[in-house]
């Protein structure tokens, strides 16, 4: 069953859903700190990524799938949210230069297709991120948040898919080391876990980065 915007928004409107945005938007915004003059595109739901990374780029579009909806985005402007098939988007080729990939890959019913188009529509040069739940981490189990929905990943099995689709993964990381739990007190302690979870490698965390 696909993720409805409703609850995703819902999701990233309480107290865990903000701590999960902030672990995950740190790892992003560590690998694209310089986005003068680029094009942007967040495939999925990454609206709640997007904020800071459009003020930083020249433009940024946010296209969720049809089986999951859409909503207004920007809230101070124009929209630049499109509801599309994430298998034949609408878009000419090699028109953005990042894109970032979060509540998608999991939820496809043809991930091949997908990351084709993702190429396709990928600048010479540009650079993807993919955000996956970890087939290994606690979130996958745990269907009360958006990251225990679909198909989760194993690193080895997100390698085989890029480069099945002619990416070369440079650089992994992870996020939410927490268990997913609203929790006042772990939630004070998220950024302390995440800093050692980072450091130590951990292979129990939430998503693939």
């Amino acid at each position: 069953m696909a993720l409805d915007v409703i609850d995703l928004r819902q999701f990233y409107a309480s107290a865990l859903g903000e701590m999960a945005r902030s672990s995950i938007a740190g790892a992003v915004e560590s690998r694209w700190d310089d986005l003068h003059g680029l094009s942007v595109l967040g495939l999925g739901y990454a609206i709640p990524y997007l904020e800071t990374i459009r003020e930083k780029a020249e433009r940024t579009v946010a296209l969720m799938p049809a089986r999951q909806g859409v909503c207004a985005w920007p809230l101070d402007g124009l929209s630049a949210t499109g509801l599309v098939d994430p298998t034949e988007l609408p878009l000419r080729d090699s028109v953005f230069d990042r894109v970032l990939v979060i509540h998608a890959l999991e939820m496809s019913e043809d991930t091949h297709a997908l990351m084709d188009e993702l190429w396709r529509v990928l600048a010479p040069g540009g650079r993807l991120i993919v955000v996956a739940p970890n087939r290994r981490g606690g979130w996958a189990r745990k269907d009360s948040t958006p990251f225990g929905h679909g198909q989760p990943y194993s690193r080895q099995q997100l390698t085989a898919l890029m480069r099945q689709s002619l990416f070369t993964p440079l650089h992994w990381s992870e996020a939410l080391h927490i268990p997913p739990v609203h929790s006042a007190l772990l939630l004070r302690l998220a950024r302390a876990v995440e800093a050692v979870g980072n450091t130590l490698n951990l292979p129990f965390a939430g998503v693939h980065i």
